[in-house]
């Protein structure tokens, strides 16, 4: 069928039951570029048909240069993306009833992600989007539905998925980006740093809702001369920035100076960003997690004795459970489990912590005797977190100077500009001691290993075997169950959310055995991403997949309401 023979089709559709538009499924020759339609919606009100294009390399004309690295490809993909989306909204208008006419794909965010939605190799291009099939009523609307497919998408492929000299140094430019951030992030951990922020950095966003950069309107970061490194781009010219070292950092200031805007900046530099965001040289460590209280989440299993110990009525810590955690309670769990899940840096901010987890001060430990506290501040662990564990924090703090007997480095933040006052506050510390006394022993304390039980992930729902929803980035409905991601906050497109979702049914399908433990699945599940990409977690062609880590898959698990668990030496024991 030629794109000709096609339209004749689609017209010869017209006011036939909307079903008829099943017999399209297929694919279909078009000059430059196939067309498959993998999917076809019940009917005009349902989630839209899915289709791909595919467009071969000898019309396209990507150099090969441009796809050849990891970095390049990724920002390739990400660039083709995004202008599909912009060429999208062009071409997508009303054509019927329902969704008739709506054209979408993946909607991108300021992160340059791998996902599906794009897909670059040396023999072709390949596009997933969705259309809306128009239709009046529930019949088809067929001479819309040919001026859609055959004359608009079309011009919509012609513009977004071809090389042209007006797009080359644009494409040049967000290719150049992500390399030089990967190449900056590789060099954090031979120096000894966990982030960088690069000078001339734009940090502000729009607003609170908009993550795009602030411009022109925003100052500049520049680093404090005793914090400056220089690192290197791939060939070898030098970027300097600040350099935020491994072990224990606080963000200080007075309210509104841009604490929590550093701290922001430097938890999204675990991706890159496009040009043009303020962000694109702030690099993160690829496992910094960012952690905060979140008061009513679920625990299950989790040791929480370095932090929570000698509770009422002598209830065990070390593989807790509840279904209400408190605001410290829930904290515990979260550190725990992101480092059992790989972190090598936490990101805390005071606004978003407990209070009684971050500090318990010396006129509190006089009233209260620490044998009716059960909770061993937070104070009192980072140093022996990162001392037996290495995992540094860097933490947001204004209003507890107790922090500078901790710190290893003290940046003060003053109308956004950055100071690094380190020496000022160990002088302060030294002068006047807190005389509060140190709580929670000498070291931190075991970190358990959990297994997941394969009965905790139930994805039916009724007839339904898998039953898979995603709102945003903030929630998986599984099956009967959701899943409040809301609290997660390095997630940045539903995308993600929605590899998460199929991930959960994929482990359970392949690795949730009763005898992994978590940390053996989340590698499992990892190595096949790593070999086949994110469509090993779909048996369609799945569009809307974007990229993410092993830190978020776990959070998920972790907030399952339905999770089981058993420690490593219990399912051990039970295998024996």
């Amino acid at each position: 069928m030629t794109g000709n023979d096609f339209r004749d089709r689609l017209e010869a559709l017209d006011r036939c039951s909307y079903q008829a538009y099943k017999s399209l499924r297929g694919e279909h020759p078009f000059a430059g570029f196939t067309l498959h339609v993998d999917s076809v919606q019940g009917d005009p009100f349902a989630a839209p048909s899915r289709l791909r294009v595919v467009v071969p390399q000898s019309i396209a004309g990507f150099p090969a240069s441009l796809y050849t690295t990891a970095s390049r490809r990724i920002a390739l993909e990400d660039y083709l993306l995004r202008q599909f989306h912009q060429q999208a909204q062009v071409y997508s208008r009303h054509r019927g009833s329902g969704k008739s006419g709506l054209i979408t794909i993946a909607p991108p965010s300021q992160a340059m992600l791998s996902r599906t939605a794009v897909t670059v190799s040396e023999t072709s291009v390949e596009v997933r989007f969705a259309v809306g099939l128009p239709a009046h009523g529930r019949r088809i609307a067929g001479q819309q539905a040919a001026e859609l497919l055959c004359d608009d998408l079309p011009k919509l492929v012609e513009h977004a998925v071809s090389y042209s000299q007006p797009y080359a140094t644009a494409i040049q430019a967000q290719g150049e980006a992500a390399e030089t951030a990967d190449w900056l992030r590789d060099q954090l951990s031979d120096r000894q740093l966990i982030a960088f922020v690069a000078d001339g950095a734009i940090l502000p966003r729009f607003s609170g809702v908009d993550e795009r950069s602030l411009g022109s309107a925003a100052v500049p970061f520049q680093s404090p001369a005793s914090l400056r490194v220089s690192l290197t781009r791939s060939n070898g010219e030098p970027i300097t920035g600040m350099g935020i070292p491994r072990g224990i950092t606080l963000i200080v200031g007075g309210g509104y100076h841009g604490k929590s805007t550093l701290l922001k900046a430097i938890e999204q530099g675990i991706y890159n960003h496009v040009p043009g965001d303020g962000r694109e040289q702030v690099v993160t460590t690829a496992t910094a997690v960012k952690v905060r209280a979140e008061e009513g989440r679920s625990v299950t299993g989790v040791d929480v004795s370095p932090f929570i110990n000698h509770l009422p009525q002598g209830r065990s810590t070390q593989q807790f459970s509840t279904a209400d955690a408190s605001g410290s309670t829930s904290q515990a769990a979260n550190i725990i489990e992101a480092v059992e899940a790989g972190a090598t840096a936490l990101l805390l901010d005071e606004d978003t912590s407990a209070t009684n987890f971050m500090i318990r001060d010396r006129r509190m430990q006089a009233l209260i005797a620490k044998a009716q506290e059960p909770i061993t501040p937070f104070i009192d662990k980072v140093r022996q977190l990162y001392n037996d564990h290495g995992v540094s924090t860097i933490l947001v703090m204004g209003g507890s100077g107790d922090y500078f007997d901790v710190a290893d480095t003290v940046i003060a933040l003053n109308e956004y500009q950055a100071a690094d006052v380190t020496a000022q506050a160990r002088q302060i510390a030294a002068d006047d001691r807190t005389e509060r006394q140190a709580e929670g022993g000498q070291v931190f304390g075991h970190l358990s290993p959990r297994v997941i039980l394969p009965e905790s992930i139930d994805p039916q729902r009724g007839h339904r075997a898998v039953s898979l929803k995603v709102r945003a980035t903030d929630e998986i409905r599984l099956g009967l169950t959701a899943i409040d991601l809301s609290a997660v906050e390095q997630l940045v497109e539903p995308g993600q959310v929605k590899a998460i979702a199929a991930a959960l049914v994929y482990a359970q399908q392949h690795y949730l055995d009763g005898e992994r433990s978590l940390v053996a699945v989340l590698q499992a599940v990892a190595a096949d991403i790593v070999a086949h990409g994110l469509d090993c977690l779909s048996d369609q062609f799945n569009g809307e997949f974007a990229a993410f880590r092993m830190q978020e898959f776990a959070a998920a698990i972790n907030r399952l309401r339905t999770l089981k668990t058993a420690s490593s030496a219990a399912a051990s024991q039970q295998r024996g």
